[in-house]
């Protein structure tokens, strides 16, 4: 879990301020992610639809996007974690789960960025001070302490996540057996609606998540609908 929580911290870094080579795109983050929690495939399955679904979003003037890294490596922390509990590698119901459960943490990102603006713009101040007065390595020392709460924030968040999912997947323990086929079956579902988004763009990304949800929950209504009533 320590390795995750340091991926996640520096992928927050690669995305605002160090490298910036893509790979805290989500697809790369989840999969990275999983792999260091023993479970590539968890990784793998949600990064593609958060991939999908964050294809087309970018930040362009004063507009800021959700965070897509952190979304990337909570989720993937949290579908790992739900695997950890059984002791073997997650399963589509899980991956919902996870998705269903962590679905607004692209938009909690983008609050904590926003938050942090302010202290990185008090570092920069304090650096161009500094080297105004010709103090060159004072004045680099204010980048990295403008990067460390990025870095802080986002590990901690992300073995947060891993632990959310394990303490999940104990509840998960007693949901009947159907509730869990529905929730396997929200996944394809989820990820055809990801794939719905990319086509179209970021300007109906949110409507169409929701959307997502939505017919997860529809889905998982009728399963339930089928247990109380006996029709399945």
């Amino acid at each position: 879990m320590a390795l995750a929580s340091l991926w996640g911290g520096l992928l927050a870094l690669e995305r605002r301020a160090f490298l910036q080579a893509m790979i805290s795109r989500p697809l790369v983050a989840a999969t990275g992610t999983g792999f260091l929690l023993g479970d590539l495939e968890a990784g793998l399955f949600i990064g593609t639809v958060l991939e999908l679904f964050y294809l087309d979003s970018a930040g362009m003037g004063a507009s800021q996007p959700e965070n897509d890294t952190l979304s990337a490596v909570g989720t993937a922390a949290a579908a790992a974690g739900l695997g950890l509990d059984s002791g073997s590698p997650s399963t589509p119901a899980l991956w919902s789960a996870a998705l269903l459960f962590f679905v607004g943490l692209g938009r909690a990102g983008r609050w904590m960025d926003r938050a942090l603006e302010g202290h990185s713009t008090r570092s920069w101040k304090r650096a161009v001070a500094e080297l105004e007065a010709g103090e060159l390595r004072r004045a680099m020392r204010q980048n990295l302490w403008a990067m460390w709460p990025y870095f802080m924030l986002s590990a901690g968040v992300t073995a947060a996540c891993a632990m959310a999912g394990v303490f999940m997947a104990q509840g998960l323990d007693f949901l009947p057996l159907r509730t869990v086929r529905g929730l396997a079956w929200a996944y394809p579902a989820m990820a055809s609606v990801a794939a719905a988004v990319a086509v179209r763009g970021a300007r109906v990304q949110g409507a169409v998540w929701y959307a997502a949800l939505s017919a997860s929950a529809v889905i998982l209504g009728t399963v339930l609908a089928s247990i109380v009533w006996g029709i399945a």
